[in-house]
């Protein structure tokens, strides 16, 4: 297993990035590597330097950087030496099994789309989110951000990638969906959603349980929520600012202590064919390692495997 990790992607990279793939390397196998995409010589002494060991991990020269601010597109053709555009020329080539970014996410979306494509049948690939439950265990809110408008066709098959991922990464059984909506009533909703209704009840791939409101969001109601990209992002931010605010209030909670966006690492990409992670932008390294762990997680799961049975 050959992990991709941008070394150079983030507000705090490459330091965080490196230190967070030494302490995700503790936690690998003989037979799992981390292939770090960037500066390969500094990286090396970095990692000595760190207290890690050098020879623990493979490289891939790719010096350039794309900025945050950069556009996605110019820069993926732009910059072929980019940790990023290289990640994904080796991704492509089977010469290693995941990639993974704290960087340009826009960048991270474009090169999924141009070097390992969208899996035949899928509409629009998606970016989903993991939630926690009040209770225990986790959900699973998409599209939080890939595609800000969208056709009921598409949360449709949101749905089925969500609940894929539900059940062989999370080992949901029967993992429920619920559409993400402003009543529980069939009837509620705008266009979109009231036209996306009838599509998920007919669906035999997913056990569709209704409509679901956002304060249905952290319970069990649902493993999985769907929704356009649009109203998802703005979830997820609100979400992210709990954990937040707590810390500025001087309060100590186990439940929103799991809203701390480092305990997951990343969101991934479905629906494209290879496992892919985008990382918050301010990882840290505990965030980088996890992400790490995530993309093994999501390789071993051969997730990917079942989206193509289902939609080819």
């Amino acid at each position: 297993m050959k992990i991709g990790l941008d070394i150079l992607g983030g507000d705090y990279a490459p330091k965080a990035t490196i230190t967070g793939a030494i302490e995700a390397q503790k936690q690998l196998t003989g037979d799992q590597k981390i292939v770090l995409f960037g500066k390969t010589e500094e990286t090396k002494q970095f990692i000595d330097q760190a207290g890690g060991n050098s020879s623990d991990f493979e490289y891939v020269e790719a010096p350039e950087v794309i900025a945050m601010g950069e556009h996605p597109t110019k820069a993926i053709t732009q910059k072929p030496n980019s940790s990023i555009a290289k990640g994904f020329e080796y991704l492509k080539n089977k010469e290693i099994d995941s990639f993974a970014s704290a960087g340009n996410t826009g960048a991270m979306l474009v090169g999924s789309m141009f070097s390992v494509k969208a899996i035949p049948g899928v509409l629009r690939p998606a970016i989903a989110s993991i939630v926690p439950k009040l209770k225990s265990g986790f959900g699973l809110l998409l599209d939080v951000g890939a595609n800000a408008d969208c056709k009921p066709e598409m949360l449709n098959q949101f749905a089925m990638l969500g609940s894929l991922f539900a059940e062989h990464v999370f080992n949901v059984s029967n993992p429920k969906v619920g559409l993400l909506n402003i009543g529980e009533e069939e009837e509620k909703g705008n266009i979109l959603t009231t036209s996306t209704y009838p599509l998920l009840k007919a669906n035999d791939k997913i056990n569709f349980i209704g409509n679901a409101e956002g304060r249905d969001l952290f319970s069990d109601h649902a493993d999985v929520y769907v929704c356009d990209g649009f109203t998802g992002n703005v979830v997820l931010k609100l979400a992210e600012s709990f954990y937040v605010v707590t810390l500025k209030k001087g309060f100590k909670d186990d439940f929103f202590d799991r809203f701390n966006y480092e305990q997951y690492g990343g969101s991934p990409i479905l629906g494209v064919n290879a496992p892919v992670i985008i990382g918050h932008g301010i990882s840290t390294p505990e965030a980088i390692k996890n992400m790490v762990l995530f993309s093994r997680d999501m390789i071993e799961s051969k997730f990917i495997d079942s989206i193509r049975s289902i939609f080819n």
